[in-house]
């Protein structure tokens, strides 16, 4: 905390409000007005919160190098030359001696899914005056504006169901608060967000307009720089909404059930190749190298870089193959669900991390449990199916890849609002006559 913070951030968190509540008119309705304010606060309130973390509990961390050891430097070439800064921003020369005074002392330079982070803080750094709260608070509003897109997706699909879709979207405290930082995992759950909601207005409101398929274009290519593995699990899912939607508008149910294994092998098929066209220019997620990056990732987690993160785990030996990957999937996912128990708690973030995870395990066995025939006919519905498919690929990954709880409470946060939407529309339709 600097003196800087003290002056700049008042005044960012004021002009933060005031526009919300100018624009709130425009972006709500009578109902869902009441979320917007609450929402925007608890962004702010968890990027300002993420910071005091990490400075007292943490001294230091990923979200202080991405700003301290990388966006302040790219501030610094701006108070030199302009035109600097905007190289280190823009471009990819970063060797030339114009920049390299700069370029040299920037952490993770070389790692190119940390500096698109920096490059973005580096923007924000520079109308916010390198004020890390600041600059935290801008990658907030950026995350709320994706989960508010995210929220409204469904709303207009279930408008009935806004308290428990506003909740699922805005309310989750490891969201809130891991998701709303300057951070690679604020990034990525906005852009999940933008995604989605432009993603039903393209193919099921059939709304065409080049604003459309930029923004979409843009968050996801985000994600891609960000974290290319969300990508690999996200576009599968999109699909598999999409001819489940279709799929589902067929009348005729003897149709339906004749065209199932059709189906099957167009979405076998589609999601098999949107993964390899994702990572076929990267060799650790290319398909054949997936195992092993896995192993390596979740290996170097729990015994090395994210040794005092908190507590480790494991699922039992990893080789680097698939069908070793395959065999630990119910394992991996349910721990990024359900884990860690309670009688695996170890200090206290890891204890409300428990209270979550036992608050998803309660919910999902009492839905379960009640009214079963209505859960399993839940499944089938595309918009759960979705939901369903993202979080619980999504879950394997992290799942399989970390190895330690602390790491994963931050690496999962992706999942758990499309996990949470999932249970909230089905409840939604458990609570629908049986022939609706």
């Amino acid at each position: 905390m600097e003196l800087r913070d003290l002056i700049i951030t008042p005044i960012v968190i004021i002009l933060v409000f005031a526009g919300a509540y100018l624009i709130r008119p425009r972006m709500t309705d009578p109902i869902t007005r009441r979320y917007f304010l609450p929402a925007l606060a608890v962004k702010v309130l968890g990027a300002i919160a993420l910071g005091f973390i990490y400075q007292f509990y943490y001294n230091g961390g990923d979200t202080f190098n991405f700003h301290t050891h990388g966006s302040r430097h790219i501030w610094e070439a701006f108070m030199d030359s302009p035109s600097k800064a905007f190289t280190l921003i823009f471009t990819d020369n970063l060797d030339v001696n114009d920049v390299y005074k700069y370029s040299s002392r920037i952490f993770f330079l070389k790692d190119t899914s940390s500096y698109f982070v920096i490059r973005v803080a580096g923007f924000f750094d520079l109308i916010t005056f390198s004020s890390y709260s600041a600059t935290a608070i801008s990658f907030a509003v950026f995350g709320f504006i994706g989960m508010w897109l995210f929220f409204l997706t469904f709303y207009k699909l279930y408008p009935n169901s806004h308290v428990g879709l506003a909740i699922a979207s805005f309310f989750i405290p490891s969201v809130f608060f891991w998701g709303s930082g300057l951070l690679k995992d604020t990034i990525v759950t906005g852009c999940l967000g933008i995604a989605t909601y432009y993603f039903h207005t393209l193919l099921f409101e059939k709304k065409i307009s080049a604003k459309v398929i930029i923004i979409l274009f843009l968050a996801l290519y985000t994600i891609f720089r960000v974290k290319i593995f969300v990508l690999q699990a996200y576009l599968p899912s999109i699909i598999i909404w999409l001819i489940a939607y279709h799929f589902n508008s067929i009348r005729s149910r003897i149709l339906r059930m004749m065209l199932v294994p059709l189906a099957i092998v167009i979405v076998l098929i589609s999601g098999y190749y949107s993964v390899v066209a994702i990572g076929e220019n990267d060799t650790k997620y290319a398909i054949s190298n997936i195992a092993r990056t896995a192993q390596i990732t979740a290996y170097d987690i729990r015994y090395w870089t994210g040794r005092d993160a908190g507590s480790g785990y494991s699922l039992g030996e990893l080789d680097g193959t698939w069908q070793n990957m395959v065999a630990l999937a119910p394992q991996a996912i349910n721990v990024s669900l359900f884990r860690p128990y309670l009688w695996e708690v170890t200090n206290p973030f890891m204890f409300l991390s428990a209270l979550e995870s036992l608050t998803l395990l309660l919910l999902t066995l009492y839905l379960f449990l009640t009214r079963p025939l209505n859960f399993v006919r839940s499944l089938g519905k595309p918009d759960v199916l979705f939901c369903l498919i993202f979080s619980l690929t999504f879950a394997f990954a992290v799942g399989i890849a970390t190895f330690n709880f602390g790491t994963l409470v931050r690496y999962k946060i992706p999942l758990l609002p499309f996990f949470s939407i999932a249970l909230v529309l089905i409840a939604h339709q458990a609570k629908r006559p049986k022939n609706v």
